[in-house]
């Protein structure tokens, strides 16, 4: 099961958290960093058991669960730019008077009707949860699509994949298998989608490479490897520098 599955299957205590326990490995939903459960691990000079060393590494590395959260696209969050402002702020501990006045925005009353507006959405986000939960347990020809990945850019239909068409694409463009060379880039976005997720497994999540490193390992799947890097990128699927001299999986 890949890092977005992993995110998407979470729940809801999981995912607040940040990370899961899984074979006897601690994983952080939000970039896929594994710390193994009974080891002790050293951080400037203190030495911390494994789930601490876990929290510690969502400290460090993203801030806390909720600047990950809130940072997702619009698409995944279902919040528009100003209730994320909004939100921060209220992470923050701002009163509503500190909100008004670094927002710019009306009156404190005003911030007080979107803390109403905020509240009845988490009211909705519960019963739809609800009748979704209901739902699988009736719906037995519900297809099983595949989660877009968190850090997808925009999602949209090219993101309607459903488990059948992923393998199915896969055996086409994979002959070999996906340990093989691309056979051609495919010309459905969709597919290029599914493609380009699995190109993503030949990296590792904890590992910066320098643009000839990114440039060997895909030029082993295709011989343009410049246009898989393109659309690796586009897809928000790897990110690099300003220069482009270092690349890495984006989390």
């Amino acid at each position: 099961m890949d890092l977005s599955e992993l995110f998407w299957n979470a729940t809801m205590p999981e995912l607040k958290q940040g990370y899961i326990l899984e074979k006897d490995c601690y994983i952080c939903l939000l970039c896929g960093k594994e710390v193994e459960k009974g080891i002790i691990y050293p951080s400037e000079n203190i030495l911390y058991e494994a789930e601490r060393y876990m929290r510690l590494h969502i400290e460090r590395t993203h801030g806390s669960v909720f600047d990950y959260l809130i940072g997702l696209d619009k698409k995944l969050t279902g919040l528009t730019s100003h209730q994320s402002q909004l939100l921060h702020l209220f992470y923050q501990g701002r009163n509503d008077k500190d909100v008004q006045q670094t927002l710019g925005i009306g009156s404190t009353s005003t911030v007080r009707h979107h803390r109403f507006v905020l509240k009845e959405k988490e009211r909705q986000a519960k019963t739809f949860l609800a009748m979704m939960e209901l739902l699988k347990e009736k719906d037995e020809y519900a297809p099983a699509f595949i989660p877009p990945h968190t850090t997808a850019k925009m999602v949209d239909d090219r993101y309607a994949v459903t488990e059948k068409e992923k393998q199915e694409t896969i055996k086409k463009f994979f002959p070999d298998g996906t340990t093989g060379r691309l056979e051609k880039f495919p010309p459905k976005e969709k597919q290029r989608l599914i493609v380009l997720r699995e190109l993503t497994k030949r990296f590792d999540n904890e590992v910066t490479y320098s643009e000839q490193e990114t440039n060997c390992i895909l030029e082993e799947v295709y011989e343009d490897y410049v246009l898989i890097r393109r659309y690796l990128i586009e897809y928000g699927l790897l990110d690099r520098t300003s220069d482009g001299s270092q690349y890495w999986l984006k989390s």
